[in-house]
């Protein structure tokens, strides 16, 4: 009788075991703690913790993420490390490439097999990763949970010519102004607030003896991005300008961009002496060691210059617009990233990038990421960083922001041609009307809506 009862306990105990111990191996993904997200999202977030805790309890899996951002492969391990404690079993090892040789390269990886699992992906029209997803190189990932937290134009700026989406974005960058306070502060000088004002403190500058503008040209990529693009949105009027010229309402060879190369012409007395051997490097340095009074430049340098010279003081200021133009800052949205379609661990990399559209991540990029900004809908974030959040209390106030100004779509694209054009205006070999006629000369031996532009 008592054996009878042993053997009933003994069962009884075998069963609570088995049931206590599936409890315990349910535990980690059930109780993972869930990113924060904005309450339009999350239901939706939840979905995607839900969906993607899986991972968790699958074999270690390590995914490469090739990048054209060299300089981050410190700052971005605090990142990394944070998705890691979420989803032990899954590491990301950075792995990137010098910009100037990005895009080439990854086309010879992935066209090779050779390939990162994830990789860093360029705005539309300004890098490969498009025609690379078109080529099928990268993974859709339509319907990925959480992508419901990014806005509308992040969205369209990784769509696939066939519509689908195929890269989450993890940030932007702005450009403006650098400026020197110690400087300022020495000639007594307010800060200007027209574009009219600022050549007549460059002027003053020049007086006493001081470079008004640290940017050289001996780098041409830096003269397009410095100048042109950084002034494009004011003198356009932002995204709806951009639009115009894109659907052809508008012209490239009319007033507006004939006066974007009168702004080159407008600042070239002020640059340093030998600006056309300057790379950007050595304008940045001319700027850190006070030896210029202003520097057109963008967020993404705010790391190095308060590295160069952590007892320099300066700050940021919007361009000035044109009399009779609203102030419009540059918003570019630089980089997302997207699966690569020979991974051998897609849905390892899926998880990931759900976790890219979370607060967690959003949270995370401008204190880490110093000088790049979070995309996602939770606008709301800010940063320690004085000089970043000197950017997104700009970007709050202007008027819009938007996007660099691509029209790639065929050869020669806006790319080349800012770079040539702009440089010609510099060396004085072509006048802002001529660039302009130039420039709507290269765009319209293949664009449709230019060919046909309302003049």
């Amino acid at each position: 009788m008592f054996k009878r009862i042993e053997w009933v306990m003994c069962v009884v105990l075998i069963v609570a075991s088995i049931a206590l111990s599936a409890c315990s191996q349910a535990t980690p993904a059930a109780t993972t703690e869930a990113p924060a997200t904005s309450n339009a999202t999350e239901a939706a977030t939840a979905e995607s913790t839900s969906a993607s805790t899986s991972a968790t309890t699958g074999e270690a899996v390590t995914l490469t993420l090739g990048s054209w951002r060299t300089d981050d492969s410190a700052a971005i391990q605090p990142i990394l490390d944070k998705f890691h404690a979420a989803y032990p079993n899954i590491t990301i090892k950075f792995s990137p490439t010098l910009p100037t040789e990005y895009d080439a390269a990854i086309t010879t990886q992935l066209t090779s097999g050779t390939g990162d699992d994830l990789y860093y992906l360029r705005s539309k029209g300004s890098g490969a990763a498009h025609k690379l997803y078109d080529a099928g190189y990268f993974v859709s990932i339509d319907g990925l949970p959480g992508l419901e937290n990014m806005p509308q134009d992040v969205i369209d700026s990784w769509t696939g010519s066939d519509g689908h989406v195929f890269g989450v974005g993890i940030y932007k960058n702005s450009m403006g102004l650098f400026y020197n306070a110690d400087l300022f502060k020495q000639l007594d000088l307010p800060l200007p607030t027209t574009w009219d004002e600022l050549l007549a403190t460059a002027q003053k500058f020049k007086d006493a003896g001081i470079t008004p503008f640290a940017n050289g040209y001996g780098e041409p990529a830096y003269v397009r991005s410095l100048f042109l693009w950084n002034w494009i949105p004011m003198v356009i009027g932002g995204k709806d300008g951009r639009l115009a010229y894109f659907n052809g309402v508008a012209c490239l060879n009319d007033a507006n961009w004939t006066q974007l190369f009168k702004m080159v012409t407008d600042v070239t007395p002020f640059l340093p002496d030998g600006a056309a051997a300057l790379t950007n490097s050595d304008a940045r340095e001319y700027f850190i060691q006070g030896k210029a009074a202003m520097f057109f430049n963008g967020s993404y340098d705010i790391p190095i210059i308060q590295a160069g010279n952590p007892e320099f003081e300066w700050s940021i200021m919007a361009i000035p617009p044109l009399e009779g133009k609203e102030n419009y800052m540059v918003a570019e949205l630089d980089a997302a990233i997207g699966i690569n379609s020979a991974s051998k661990h897609i849905d390892e990399a899926k998880t990931f990038l759900s976790w890219l559209t979370t607060r967690d991540f959003a949270s995370m990029v401008p204190d880490s990421l110093v000088g790049n900004f979070p995309v996602t809908k939770d606008n709301d974030i800010t940063t320690s960083n004085p000089y970043a959040q000197k950017f997104l209390d700009l970007m709050a106030a202007a008027k819009g922001t938007d996007a660099r100004f691509y029209m790639n779509g065929g050869t020669p694209g806006t790319s080349s041609l800012f770079v040539d054009l702009t440089v010609a205006v510099l060396n004085g070999t072509m006048t802002p009307e001529q660039a302009s006629q130039a420039l709507y000369e290269g765009i319209s031996s293949w664009s449709a809506e230019q060919k046909a532009c309302k003049k």
